[in-house]
């Protein structure tokens, strides 16, 4: 690779305390906090789409009532596919080495796919439970879920973690443990296209052209637009230690695990094209 040319001059990274508040030996932290608000708002951004018919092709098939009563499982899918996540795709060997560190969450390390993975799962099984169409529910969830990702990536900033490569960018920042090189502030990169971009492109599709109308479309939408925005931030993002790169000096965990998002969001939005979603004719009411 040609040599990076540092500026003589970087951002200083504003080295925040990661944690906002402490109240005796409990201490909140920015990270945590990300999370609360991020399901909070997803969960008032939901009540308000299943709320409002227009939005459907006649009756949403889904409550308010459910909404509220999914929150806790969309927690759990979160919380539990996102560690389980990280542990097996990023750090198996630390965790074969200590296997008690997959219960230490508050050390951080959460995976957005296991997440996903996690959620996924837990939408399956409550759409089932409550007899509610599977696709209804992944749009309804796909469309707020930018809102905890933003968050999050801005929590990661504030924490000083999952920084960059070295850059001669005029913003790149030194971070506290990313050494004495500039960075790219790749979380906020995510921020910016995983959280705000894939946000404002699902609202335009969900309430300028209707596509809950079409069962699935959202969710392709959301599964391969996230797919691209990670993809595209990977090749600013640092690797982690240790795993590296796992091709060449470019293609990264990150991209392996993005690329499948793409085929299948493509794929999602191609198949929705075909099938219209017609309002139940059951008692199942608006709350």
């Amino acid at each position: 690779m040609f040599p990076i040319a540092l500026p003589q001059l970087a951002l200083t990274f504003p080295n925040l305390d990661p944690v906002l508040f402490q109240i005796g030996p409990i201490a909140i932290r920015w990270y945590s906090l990300s999370y609360i608000v991020g399901i909070v708002l997803g969960w008032l951004y939901a009540r308000s789409i299943v709320r409002n018919n227009r939005l459907w092709n006649g009756q949403s098939p889904i409550t308010e009532t459910d909404m509220d009563d999914f929150m806790l499982w969309a927690t759990i899918g979160t919380v539990l596919g996102g560690r389980l996540g990280y542990v097996f795709f990023y750090d198996f060997a630390g965790f074969i080495d200590n296997p008690v560190t997959i219960f230490q969450i508050w050390q951080g390390g959460m995976s957005f796919h296991g997440g996903f993975l996690g959620v996924t799962l837990a939408m399956i099984l409550f759409a089932r439970t409550r007899k509610i169409p599977v696709w209804c529910l992944f749009d309804v969830i796909a469309t707020v879920v930018p809102i905890g990702i933003g968050l999050g990536r801005i929590a990661n900033f504030i924490n000083g973690e999952l920084w960059g490569r070295v850059s001669d960018v005029p913003w790149a920042m030194v971070f506290p443990t990313g050494g004495p090189e500039p960075r790219h502030p790749s979380q906020l990169y995510e921020a910016a296209l995983e959280g705000v971009l894939l946000l404002t492109v699902l609202f335009i599709a969900v309430y300028g052209f209707k596509a809950l109308h079409r069962p699935r479309l959202a969710t392709g939408i959301f599964v391969g637009g996230y797919g691209i925005a990670r993809t595209i931030v990977e090749f600013f993002r640092e690797p982690d230690a240790h795993i590296g790169y796992l091709l060449g000096d470019w293609f990264t965990m990150g991209m392996l695990l993005s690329l499948p998002m793409v085929i299948i969001g493509v794929a999602l939005i191609v198949s929705a094209r075909k099938v219209e979603y017609l309002a139940p004719e059951s008692d199942h009411e608006p709350a």
